[in-house]
């Protein structure tokens, strides 16, 4: 299973990876790991690689390879749009964040990119900062996720739930578990 996780410095790919790794090898799979950091602070894009099966040899997806895409912002959507597999599935929290091009001015933030995306792809777009923001803090777009990534696949959620509690900060469990659960009930 190949799954790539995409978004801007800061709104917590790595920790994203490190649960969803962490599943994986609960579930007795080979896993790889591959963090590709931008200007990740400077809201810059960051590219995790998530891949895990019987037995992995590289962390790396090409063009063409993610089974899922779960995409933090829309524009880091669209740009890894080229590396979903034909029939793959791409989960994607509605937010837009400027770049810096587009704060400065130089650049417009495309439009429509949802409605292009749905128009080629199975997308299942939500609005993971709204949740986040009812879990407790605007911080936990990444766990919402999750969540709704972890209700499409054939694990069972205590194993999920686990995984969150050893991988998030303790003071912070409580908080991240309520935005697993928004993001699994919807």
């Amino acid at each position: 299973m190949n799954i790539m996780i995409v978004g801007v410095g800061g709104q917590g790919t790595l920790l994203a990876s490190r649960i969803l790794g962490r599943v994986a090898i609960k579930e007795g799979y080979d896993v790889k790991v591959s963090e590709v950091h931008g200007m990740s602070q400077r809201g810059g894009s960051v590219v995790t690689y998530v891949k895990y099966g019987e037995k992995v040899y590289s962390p790396i997806i090409d063009r063409g390879e993610a089974d899922l895409i779960l995409a933090f912002e829309m524009l880091e959507a669209m740009r890894a749009l080229p590396y979903l597999k034909k029939g793959g599935k791409m989960i994607a929290n509605t937010q837009q964040m400027n770049p810096m091009p587009v704060i400065t001015g130089a650049m417009e933030y495309p439009e429509d990119i949802q409605k292009k995306l749905e128009s080629k792809i199975n997308l299942q777009a939500v609005d993971a900062l709204k949740l986040a923001g009812e879990a407790g803090n605007i911080k936990a777009v990444n766990v919402v996720l999750i969540g709704l990534l972890a209700k499409s696949m054939d694990v069972d959620k205590q194993v999920w739930l686990d995984s969150i509690k050893e991988t998030v900060p303790e003071k912070f469990v409580e908080m991240n578990l309520k935005a697993f659960e928004l993001g699994y009930t919807m």
